[in-house]
């Protein structure tokens, strides 16, 4: 596996900026040169939501989307172990962190008709659910009624389904830390959160992961893409055979290839 890409120094970036009052509140811009206006990638750590786990690790996945002529912003966010982090924080910084792209927009000459979202395990959750979010009821505490439209997905690894991740008590059941019980006891939140039921979100999405992968099952991204097929949606699964949970995000291995590619193509969708 490449865990090593865990506590690899990543190249700076252009610069962090607050998207909140918070301490997690922030993000990191990297742009490329030439060609503007940029195609922005929000990119989103993992780490099943904990605290112990921060977003510099995704540093070198922002690097290599620059060379290939992509905008990233890396986004921090509070997660279970801070301060109001987990239900519903962790979701609304997310969701906040993404919207300020719009205010980003025209001081680094951004398109805002080119925003792919990009996330590893957890953030793969983040990814997918930020994209389907204007489909929340409005009477939910998540709701948003303008939220950032997305124009398309990548999800390395996401944990896409939550009440089956529940079922298969993943990392010591951390999805019911996350959002305050089990699927009988908050449904709604289950309902809101997870990517799985807030299909189909009419967002094309390409879902990659490798077979071997011993953190995320790789039947939680087959579930979900035959769900989202099902309904409708653009969806694309790569398998990437004998691939564990970290090569996905590590630009030295030779199935990163695949994320670059596919990144580069929902960026480019018309």
């Amino acid at each position: 596996m490449s865990i090593n890409i865990l506590t690899q120094p990543a190249p700076s970036a252009d610069m962090r900026m607050a998207y909140g009052d918070g301490e997690h509140h922030f993000g990191e811009l990297r742009l490329p040169g030439g060609g503007a206006p940029h195609p922005i990638v929000i990119v989103i750590h993992g780490g099943y939501w904990r605290a112990q786990y921060g977003f510099d690790y995704m540093g070198h996945v922002c690097e290599s989307l620059r060379e290939a002529g992509l905008a990233t912003w890396n986004i921090e966010y509070r997660r279970i172990g801070h301060d109001g982090g987990g239900y519903p924080g962790t979701l609304l910084d997310v969701a906040r962190a993404a919207d300020h792209v719009r205010a980003l927009s025209p001081h680094y000459d951004l398109d805002l008709t080119r925003v792919v979202t990009l996330g590893h395990s957890a953030g793969g959750h983040l990814a997918c659910w930020l994209a389907g979010r204007h489909r929340i009821m409005q009477s939910d505490p998540l709701h948003d009624k303008d939220p950032l439209p997305i124009t398309g997905v990548v999800s390395l690894a996401g944990v896409l389904d939550l009440r089956r991740g529940w079922q298969m008590r993943l990392s010591n059941n951390v999805i019911e830390s996350l959002l305050g019980g089990a699927p009988a006891d908050v449904p709604t939140r289950y309902d809101a959160a997870s990517p799985y039921e807030l299909l189909p979100l009419g967002v094309p999405q390409v879902l990659i992961q490798g077979t071997a992968d011993a953190n995320v099952p790789f039947e939680i991204s087959q579930r979900y893409y035959d769900a989202a097929r099902a309904k409708g949606d653009r969806a694309e699964l790569i398998a990437l055979d004998g691939a564990g949970h970290f090569e996905v995000v590590d630009p030295q291995t030779r199935e990163w290839q695949v994320i670059l590619d596919a990144t580069k193509r929902m960026a480019q969708r018309e």
